[in-house]
């Protein structure tokens, strides 16, 4: 070993920066960085497209949503985040509607003139009564807004981001949608939400910036950590050990750009929901820069799909089948010395951006307590102490 400690951090994401800079400033160590990519964010790489000169969000749209004071005031001080409400909308077979589903959307779809008190009493009874506790996605939706509502929203949209029937899916998905009786179309519910002014990549790369972290870029590091402390792992948590117990099921996207004059579509994001339109959603990125003017435009249709070697993992889909691998898995994690797991990839469940940072500031601080008791860092950051 060095005569300084030095820790590495594969994965130049959100939780590797995260975790590196808060240990940096903690502790007297060395600290090496390593991706696979030839830049740093992960997915939530952003970067000026040199045709349009838009900020293009290269894996996909990301807002930053957050209720917690601590995180929103550490991604601030790496740069600075314009406000940006996200205002979705849904291509069904009937039109286009504000999404998620509020009293407007409801009054539209409809042809009604509901107040709050009424919309709520309409769509109760829209519900299936005969569903008490439901146990799949499309027996939640069911209960929650009946099956016409159902159809033209969910259902597709759901299939083809999901590749299953809704039925396979747990409840807890829908759950986290919210239903709105007001004319509120902002998607998230979280007090602060915003996109930073220079990209989600340099927010990252000022959070790397620091004399104790070396930064290496297009290197891929396996499971040889001689010469580290320790190892602080932010991939897939199945690649790390070679998939020997199977492949933990994830959804990939893929992009079609289009290229195109002025506006294309009149907003960020529309979603498809009808299932014979293969995409899941567009996405025009110049309108996640209103501050920014731009003569010309580009977008992408995202198309959603199973994961095949070699693809990015987005969305973990925690099957039963999924949740009996993971079990497998966390199990050789535990008997591994010297590597802990943290992050979307390496701890197997979807996570926003807000969460990611939290978990990894508390991680960091959970590893400088046990440094002062001459403890090993925890393997997962929900490991029992």
């Amino acid at each position: 070993m060095h005569s300084i400690p030095t820790y590495l951090v594969v994965g130049a994401g959100f939780s590797g920066a995260v975790l590196a800079r808060e240990l940096a400033e903690s502790l007297p160590v060395r600290i090496v960085v390593v991706d696979q990519r030839d830049h740093v964010a992960g997915n939530s790489h952003t970067v000026r497209d040199p045709r349009s000169g838009v900020m293009i969000h290269a894996f996909g749209p990301h807002i930053f949503n957050t209720d917690s004071e601590r995180v929103w005031k550490y991604v601030n001080a790496f740069g600075t985040f314009r406000p940006f409400v996200n205002r979705v909308k849904a291509r069904t077979a009937r039109g286009i509607f504000s999404f998620p589903i509020n009293l407007h959307t409801i009054n539209q779809f409809f042809g009604t003139t509901f107040d709050p008190s009424a919309a709520r009493e309409f769509v109760a009874g829209l519900g299936d009564p005969t569903i008490t506790v439901p146990a799949n996605f499309e027996e939640q939706a069911l209960k929650s807004v009946g099956r016409e509502l159902y159809e033209a929203f969910l259902r597709g949209y759901t299939q083809k981001m999901w590749g299953c029937d809704p039925r396979e899916l747990p409840a807890s998905i829908l759950r986290r949608l919210p239903i709105r009786f007001n004319y509120d179309d902002n998607y998230y519910e979280k007090r602060w939400q915003g996109i930073p002014e220079d990209g989600y990549t340099a927010i990252v790369a000022r959070i790397l910036d620091h004399p104790r972290i070396e930064l290496r870029l297009g290197q891929r590091a396996g499971r040889d950590a001689s010469g580290y402390d320790h190892v602080f792992f932010t991939g897939p948590l199945d690649a790390y050990f070679d998939h020997a117990l199977g492949r933990l099921g994830y959804r990939t996207v893929a992009f079609e750009r289009i290229d195109a004059g002025g506006d294309f579509q009149g907003t960020a994001l529309i979603n498809y929901t009808q299932p014979d339109v293969p995409w899941t959603r567009i996405h025009e990125h110049k309108h996640f820069a209103p501050w920014e003017t731009h003569e010309s435009t580009v977008a992408f249709r995202e198309y959603s799909r199973e994961t095949r070697p070699g693809d990015e993992p987005y969305y973990p889909k925690r099957l039963h089948r999924d949740v009996v691998l993971l079990r497998g898995y966390r199990e050789a994690a535990e008997s591994t010395r010297g590597v802990s797991f943290l992050g979307r990839l390496g701890t197997y469940r979807y996570m926003d951006m807000e969460t990611v940072i939290g978990e990894a500031i508390a991680f960091a601080a959970d590893v400088v307590a046990r440094r002062r008791d001459a403890r090993p860092p925890r393997v997962f950051p929900d490991s029992p102490a």
